[in-house]
């Protein structure tokens, strides 16, 4: 059976929205060949959820009458890709016909065990109004979906627009998401309706979503490389903007890992990304960095560094009213972080960087053609990447304990780059022995970042608890103003304190790291002659602290 080839984006509305899109100037008119339909569809799979592993949704969608049995592919297995192979066959009743899966990427997985283990999981109940939309010279149906889903006793309600592209151009696709998102509050979305069921039913809806491996091949384009990396930054920024409007600490800081992941990548491809419309897309994520930053720093100085002091001494006089104003600065800093991802300009930056991921005009610029055509590999962009930026930090580690606030958080910074980069471009050097020195290597700079991390965390803690002091000891109407002084300079002298053993750490952690085998080596030497293997810097150095250790020393300090 051959398959059809399904684009379609996604964006989340409330039901206020769907009635005003319905009313909107955009489809004045259209009502006269509108379709409206009741879709009852029931999802199946193992207990297991062995077809969800390997990327694959099977369920019976009841219809006007008609049952259509449908076959869904994501082939990058993460759920970012706005193209799916999709296989849909007629079929007698609700009950599974598994003998029309053959030729369709759901026949290899059909084991006997499969098979006899397949069962309803989950089903979702949705009214849809669809409008076949001429665009641009484009077929796009634009379609209102509004019900539920539902798995067993859990339920959660739906409503969401969907863009099809039955015939024409992509970028007619994405210009009219962007007028849509100008009539109404419309966040772009990943989520299929398969996925909202899987994750009413393990209770992941709200979780944090952290960062996924990105599914790289050695002779894989340039071109392809970035927008894999790319499409997964953007999903996890998506799909973590749920959990951040809850007030979800972690889900606030998933949410700014995705903008570094992506601002990394950036920087990893700038050789092909240098255009005006690239160099936007940078100041918008800056902009977002900065409605961050601040609550993620008022939360750690509140879990790392108040409340131990907190629950060490409660009765100490000022401690908990300080903690109490602290506590309010995190509260008002997330709030502004949640105002950021429930404003325009976020939905339409969303928007905008799904659109220039895959239309960009990155991707027709001259100097990149050559890049982008396939003939240079992810591979020579990866070992030059990856050895340029381990020599750098290795090099500015060497004299680590000289090095100021201001030169330690650049070689944070530089570390934090590394271990990205290491992690997007792990399938591009495949074997046993490069898995092996890469996980050692990662490891080693994982290290290197927590205590780098550390001791800029040092210098931002006594940041805060100085302009705490200042705040208190300028009061006048505040009667524990000089105990919440006290307090805020013992805070301000505990992290004075750590600085001496966290310093130790990091220079036992860069020894090792510096000592580790790159795992790019081979094929670095294969495609860069020029290039020179590290010495034997750091060869009888210690091994990096285990996060036990690590966290003892803390504790000691």
């Amino acid at each position: 059976m051959k398959a059809a080839r399904e684009v379609e984006l996604k964006l989340e509305v409330s039901v206020e929205g769907l009635r005003q899109l319905e009313r909107s100037r955009l489809l004045r008119g259209k009502h006269l060949s509108r379709d409206r339909a009741k879709l009852v569809s029931v999802y199946f799979d193992t207990r297991k959820f062995k077809l969800r592993k390997k990327g694959i949704s099977l369920r019976v969608r009841h219809m006007n009458g008609q049952h259509l049995q449908g076959i869904k592919c994501d082939e990058s297995g993460n759920g970012t890709t706005l193209s799916r192979n999709e296989w849909e066959t007629e079929v007698n009743g609700k009950d599974l016909d598994l003998e029309a899966t053959r030729g369709t990427a759901l026949e290899p997985l059909l084991s006997r065990k499969i098979r006899r283990d397949l069962r309803p999981i989950f089903e979702t109940r949705v009214r849809r109004t669809a409008y076949p939309i001429r665009y641009e010279d484009s077929d796009i149906e634009l379609s209102f979906d509004e019900g539920r889903v539902e798995a067993g006793r859990r339920s959660s309600r739906l409503y969401e627009v969907e863009l099809e592209l039955k015939h024409g151009q992509l970028p007619a696709l994405f210009r009219l998401a962007h007028q849509l998102a100008k009539h109404v509050p419309a966040a772009l979305s990943f989520k299929s309706k398969a996925d909202r069921g899987y994750q009413l039913l393990t209770g992941d809806a709200s979780r944090p979503v952290k960062a996924f491996r990105v599914k790289l091949t050695p002779d894989q384009s340039a071109r392809a490389a970035f927008q894999s990396i790319a499409r997964a930054c953007l999903y996890q920024l998506c799909a973590n903007t749920g959990p951040l409007r809850g007030g979800d600490a972690e889900g606030l800081h998933q949410a700014r890992v995705s903008i570094r992941r992506l601002r990394v990548a950036i920087s990893l491809f700038s050789d092909v990304l240098s255009d005006k419309q690239t160099d936007g897309i940078k100041r918008e994520l800056k902009w977002l960095t900065g409605e961050f930053g601040p609550a993620r720093e008022a939360d750690v100085f509140v879990q790392h560094v108040v409340k131990p002091v907190a629950e060490a001494d409660p009765k100490t006089r000022g401690v908990s009213d300080l903690t109490d104003d602290i506590i309010k600065v995190r509260n008002t800093e997330l709030a502004r972080a949640q105002c950021a991802v429930d404003s325009t300009r976020f939905r339409a930056l969303a928007i905008e960087v799904l659109t220039w991921i895959e239309t960009g005009n990155w991707m027709r610029a001259d100097h990149a053609r050559k890049d982008l055509s396939g003939k240079g590999t992810v591979v020579e962009t990866a070992a030059e990447q990856l050895n340029r930026r381990y020599q750098k930090l290795v090099q500015s580690g060497k004299r680590l304990d000289a090095l100021n606030p201001r030169q330690r958080h650049k070689m944070r910074i530089a570390a934090k780059k590394l271990r990205y980069a290491s992690e997007f471009f792990a399938d591009a050097f495949p074997g046993g022995k490069a898995a092996r020195r890469r996980k050692r290597f990662i490891a080693g700079l994982k290290e290197l970042q927590v205590c780098l991390g550390d001791l800029n965390d040092i210098v931002v803690n006594q940041r805060i608890s100085a302009s705490l002091v200042n705040s208190a000891t300028t009061s006048e109407r505040d009667n524990n103003a000089a105990w919440k002084a006290f307090a805020a300079g013992r805070l301000c002298g505990r992290e004075e304190g750590r600085l001496s053993s966290v310093m130790k750490a990091a220079t036992r952690a860069y020894k090792a790291f510096a000592g580790a085998k790159r795992f790019w080596n081979e094929r670095l030497d294969e495609n860069h002659s020029t290039c020179h293997k590290h010495g034997n810097a750091g060869k009888h150095s210690r091994p990096p602290l285990t996060a036990r250790r690590r966290q003892a020393a803390h504790r000691a300090s």
